[in-house]
């Protein structure tokens, strides 16, 4: 049983480390489509698996190059005026829009081509420009660091997609304690810290464990550990404790 008051964290060199594994999970993944996997709708309403690569993929290039960091936030800023959507979901239109060209193949290619460049940037990212604030207005309207939207949200982001491209194709996801067990125990533990509650949950699965925080324990809650993940990004409607939102 992991009481959730001691869970660090994510670290930064610690999150380098398994965002660097997460990437080459999703080339994985991506390299064992067949041309037909492509065009399979994914919950993410607007988005095919090739769309939702391309996303992923955008943010690993704006990642791996400020310049091209720059270009995005200026094109989202225009989105979002012209839309009234939210930057984030403007931000991720752009990305899509910019490399709708890129077929399958060559949207692998440029993948793996930027994966290790975008692990090397951020981790070097100097600390004092981690500390830097930024305002977020989806999927709640709060203001960040930037080296939790490095080393959290972004890691979530990739890990989630992968999620979404596995259950498209019909692939079990490959999920490990080492790995996506240490993702999921940060989500539970920033869902604990946001809701303030008493809780006893158990997440069965390779990625699950036994989790509590408060006193006394909350009624006893159980479900797979990745659709708890699920429901609290908003895949899936929830109530109670559930109902709390977690960035993704």
């Amino acid at each position: 049983m992991i009481n959730v008051e001691t869970v660090k964290p994510l670290q930064h060199a610690e999150s380098m480390a398994l965002f660097a594994a997460e990437l080459q999970r999703n080339i994985e993944l991506m390299t064992s489509l067949q041309p037909d996997d492509w065009g399979r709708r994914t919950v993410c309403p607007d988005w095919d698996v090739r769309e939702l690569y391309l996303h992923v993929l955008g943010a690993c290039e704006g990642g791996a190059s400020f310049r091209e960091f720059a270009h995005q936030m200026r094109a989202a800023r225009r989105r979002q005026k012209e839309s009234g959507a939210a930057l984030e979901a403007a931000l991720s239109a752009t990305q899509v829009a910019e490399r709708q060209e890129l077929a399958p193949r060559e949207l692998v290619q440029r993948f793996a081509h930027v994966a290790p460049r975008v692990v090397r940037s951020r981790t070097r990212l100097p600390a004092l420009l981690r500390k830097a604030p930024v305002k977020v207005d989806a999927p709640v309207v709060e203001t960040w660091t930037l080296g939790y939207m490095v080393d959290t949200i972004y890691l979530r982001d990739a890990w989630m997609h992968r999620i979404d491209a596995s259950d498209a194709t019909d692939r079990p996801p490959v999920l490990t304690p080492e790995h996506d067990g240490r993702i999921v125990t940060d989500i539970v533990a920033e869902w604990a810290r946001r809701h303030g509650q008493s809780f006893s949950l158990t997440l069965t699965g390779p990625a699950g464990g036994e989790f509590t925080g408060g006193s006394p324990a909350g009624e006893p809650m159980e479900l797979d550990a990745v659709e708890f993940c699920r429901v609290l990004s908003g895949r899936v409607s929830a109530e109670g404790l559930l109902a709390t939102v977690v960035p993704f």
